[in-house]
């Protein structure tokens, strides 16, 4: 856990000047897309099922993926978060969901 959350963090020090700040984008009005984030994990999950990456989806892996969707999109994720870490600060208003 330790190795992933530093290989993280050095992740977004080397990248933060291309990474959008959603929450300042939301308090000032202007509009978050998702599609980028949207498109990357379309990309992931068809090379997942594609046979020619001689991979695929174990049934818990894709049950965990699938609650962590509908958990975000339902607007509970954070009170997921907030359980499992009871110190982390998540004071970002909840966003609504995209059409």
């Amino acid at each position: 856990m330790v190795k992933a959350l530093s290989e993280l963090h050095t992740y977004i020090v080397n990248n933060r000047h291309v990474i959008p700040n959603d929450g300042e984008r939301y308090r000032h009005g202007e509009a978050i897309a998702t599609g980028l984030v949207e498109s990357t994990v379309h990309e992931v999950v068809s090379r997942r099922f594609c046979k020619k990456q001689q991979m695929q989806w174990s049934k818990e892996g894709a049950h965990l993926l699938l609650q962590t969707r509908v958990w975000t999109l339902n607007g509970e994720l954070g009170v997921i978060f907030k359980r499992w870490y009871p110190d982390m600060d998540l004071e970002v208003d909840e966003m609504p969901a995209a059409a």
